[in-house]
């Protein structure tokens, strides 16, 4: 199969996020974004990275030797031909994830691919870009993530999680932005609402600086 994709990295790390959070995995960060989320922090994946053949991707990813490998970006959708390439790794055998930004058509991604697709809280900036049309797309092999900076983003999550009946879907994950929130001020938040959903912090920037490539 011919074909290529622009990537800024490709590393192999701990999992920090998802219910796959603390295991070991080779992610491959494509190149390119079409949104500015407040928050972002991986900027850097805007403008960098290079082309790469699906073959000397494949063969970066098999050094490692590792079955979970996670498709991330920027975002990812943005580029067609990330999905015959995913569907490339899940023929090959590898345990295939995707983080997307919620705002792209998630339907065409192959069906063995766990997606983790984000929601657009008000204090992102983006959340006007969110393509509801994927909630109806779900399915419980996927994931759902709120990253939340204020009350005011979580009082409106909930809103979202209630109209859509998204904890009948797939599993949901909420967690802080460094910075805006206090870990805790959320936990407690869940705790008093009994919400079911699953809070997470990004594992990987306690592990490594925050700010830190590559991990």
């Amino acid at each position: 199969m011919f074909g290529s994709l622009k990537i800024t990295e490709v590393f192999f790390s701990i999992q920090g996020e998802s219910t796959q959070a603390g295991r070991p995995c080779v992610f491959v960060r494509l190149s390119g974004c079409n949104l500015r989320c407040n928050w972002c922090d991986t900027e850097y994946a805007f403008y960098e990275g290079e082309q790469h053949s699906f073959n000397a991707l494949l063969e970066e990813i098999k050094r490692y030797r590792c079955n979970l490998v996670e498709i991330t970006g920027g975002e990812p959708l943005l580029q067609k031909n990330v999905l015959p390439f995913m569907k490339r790794l899940c023929d090959d055998g590898y345990e295939v994830l995707l983080e997307t930004g919620g705002h792209m058509d998630i339907a065409p991604v192959d069906e063995r691919v766990q997606r983790i697709m984000d929601v657009k809280c008000p204090s992102s900036g983006e959340s006007d870009k969110n393509r509801f049309a994927n909630l109806d797309v779900l399915t419980k092999h996927d994931q759902v993530k709120f990253v939340i900076g204020s009350r005011e983003d979580y009082d409106w999550a909930k809103q979202i999680m209630n109209k859509y009946d998204l904890d009948k879907k797939c599993p949901l994950l909420m967690s802080p932005v460094s910075g805006l929130i206090e870990n805790k001020t959320l936990a407690e938040w869940i705790l008093e609402d009994n919400l079911r959903i699953r809070f997470q912090l990004q594992l990987h920037k306690y592990i490594w600086a925050p700010d830190t490539k590559g991990v």
